[in-house]
């Protein structure tokens, strides 16, 4: 599921280089191909809680799968711009109902000691996802049509995980199928002592309408606050945005030929991944919290230490994608996508979120996925950093217009403060996805009764999908507002208002059972 989901963030930033030469895109039908999978995917959110609550998370991501294939099938076979539009708007919708039926099945379904590294393996899933999609990227870049193969293999793994999710069983808090399904030997749900304690406390499962989420019963009026906070906090920390200008790190720190780019991409990419992987090692030892606080610090000390150096070196100029309509221009949209123009938003592995970060994204992203600063709002939880696409009004951005003139600083020293940028980036990738990235989307998955569970995710994820987007939109504005280094400042400052948020207010989970998190909730303190 994490894998597909990533597939699908990542891939657009090279299907679409060649769409609006197939298809003449104007920027307008860019933007509006690009948003239709968060259209759809905010969709999701409002009505697939329902479902997931209704008829079960199983069955949910079986429904999810069939209405993936479906998406990408008329993506592979469209000859027409409307076509493009519902497969994306259907892939959206798939991709996010599929992320928190997975989510919330996996939370249910294994020991207490385990569920940290299983459910944040969705994350690890769509960082590899995002970096295989890249690679198809360059492999179908020079293929006539090369976006038909790009969407098309999306049908891949879709299949295999309808067919190996019909031979798991059904969720047992839904149809008290605990023993029968445990004794099938289809996977080892609970240990020797947890299972007893299951058969003498049976679980009476509470209804609760959706208003109940903001009623002191139960005290869900706090898990709401915990759940909103994290969610929106992990976009307010700048994440859709941060990556957005790494091609331009790239290149004025020397990344200027082709595989010099291909490589700080991918590694990019990489290092995503092995932080995601160190998240879900670490998970149910070190605990959420611990996680989260210090993301959040390093974040914060990383988008600090970029708003401060942007001041002394500040960076190049991004344009939008009507800038240099000559194919032989340097900053053409038909030109490669793996030209290292310093103006381009090259291809950059990542949700985001969400993202996630969605990324997350597991629907915590965690950071590299954003394809421009319009396709990082696509995501709920990370943030692709690529394409080279940047639309926005038409404007051409100056970014670091309040710091000094180029002119100002020796070449030499504006060459160590890029790479001091480029370092906080790498920083800033790998706290995200060792805190906000996984353990946004694990708490969630936590913190709520059965009874409401798939209702309230997906109520938390629909604020994810809506404060990408709205963060993403206003950053040119923000930039002219009050400059790029205040605004990279504002940031490090949310990040400390995330830790502080996260001490007071985020429990520790790690190795309770679902039923005890509940207790834990429902007490006055």
């Amino acid at each position: 599921g994490g894998l597909t989901f990533g597939y699908e963030l990542g891939i657009i930033s090279g299907a679409l280089l060649q769409l609006q030469t197939d298809f003449h895109l104007s920027c307008f039908r860019q933007e509006v191909l690009v948003s239709s999978l968060l259209t759809g995917a905010l969709l999701a959110s409002l009505v697939g809680g329902i479902l997931i609550d209704r008829h079960g998370r199983r069955r949910a991501i079986l429904v999810s799968n069939l209405v993936l294939l479906v998406g990408s099938l008329v993506l592979t076979l469209t000859r027409s711009f409307l076509g493009l539009v519902v497969g994306r708007l259907t892939v959206g919708f798939a991709i996010s109902l599929s992320s928190m039926a997975c989510c919330i099945y996996v939370s249910e379904m294994v020991a207490a000691d385990q569920r940290g590294l299983l459910v944040s393996l969705y994350e690890a899933g769509i960082a590899a996802g995002i970096l295989l999609s890249y690679a198809l990227n360059y492999i179908f870049a020079d293929r006539d049509e090369g976006w038909r193969y790009m969407f098309g293999l999306a049908i891949a793994p879709t299949a295999m995980q309808f067919l190996s999710i019909l031979f798991l069983p059904v969720n047992p808090i839904k149809l008290s199928s605990w023993d029968s399904d445990c004794q099938k030997g289809l996977i080892e749900l609970q240990d020797s002592e947890e299972r007893a304690a299951a058969k003498q406390e049976p679980q009476e499962e509470k209804h609760y309408s959706f208003l109940d989420l903001f009623r002191t019963r139960d005290n869900m009026r706090r898990r709401t606050l915990v759940g909103l906070g994290l969610v929106l906090l992990q976009q307010l920390t700048g994440q859709p945005n941060v990556l957005g200008y790494a091609s331009t790190i790239f290149h004025s720190v020397g990344f200027q030929s082709n595989s010099s780019a291909v490589l700080a991409s991918v590694g990019l990419g990489a290092i995503k991944v092995v932080a995601t992987l160190i998240a879900t090692a670490f998970a149910d030892r070190a605990g959420r919290r611990v996680l989260l606080m210090a993301g959040c610090t390093v974040m914060a000390i990383s988008v600090t230490t970029i708003g401060l150096s942007s001041r002394v070196a500040p960076l190049a100029v991004a344009r939008d994608c009507k800038a240099a309509p000559d194919p032989n221009a340097s900053h053409s949209l038909t030109q490669h996508p793996l030209a290292p123009e310093s103006s381009q938003l090259l291809l950059s592995p990542i949700p985001l979120a969400l993202g996630a970060g969605k990324a997350q994204a597991g629907p915590g992203f965690v950071a590299t996925r954003s394809l421009t600063k319009a396709f990082a709002s696509t995501q709920s939880r990370e943030v692709v950093p690529g394409s080279s696409l940047s639309w926005k009004r038409g404007l051409e951005e100056r970014v670091g217009s309040t710091g000094p003139p180029s002119s100002a600083a020796p070449w030499a020293q504006q060459k160590v403060f890029s790479w001091i940028t480029l370092l906080s980036m790498m920083a800033f990738v790998s706290a995200f996805s060792v805190g906000f990235g996984p353990m946004t989307w694990l708490v969630l998955s936590e913190i709520y009764p059965a009874g409401i569970r798939g209702r309230a995710f997906a109520f938390c994820n629909s604020f994810n999908w809506a404060a990408n987007l709205l963060i993403s939109l206003s950053f040119l504005d923000l930039i002219d507002a009050v400059g790029f280094s205040w605004m990279f400042l504002l940031y490090g400052l949310v990040g400390v208002v995330a830790v502080a948020f996260i001490y007071c207010f985020v429990p520790e989970t790690k190795g309770q059972r679902l039923e005890e998190i509940d207790l834990q909730f429902s007490r006055k303190r």
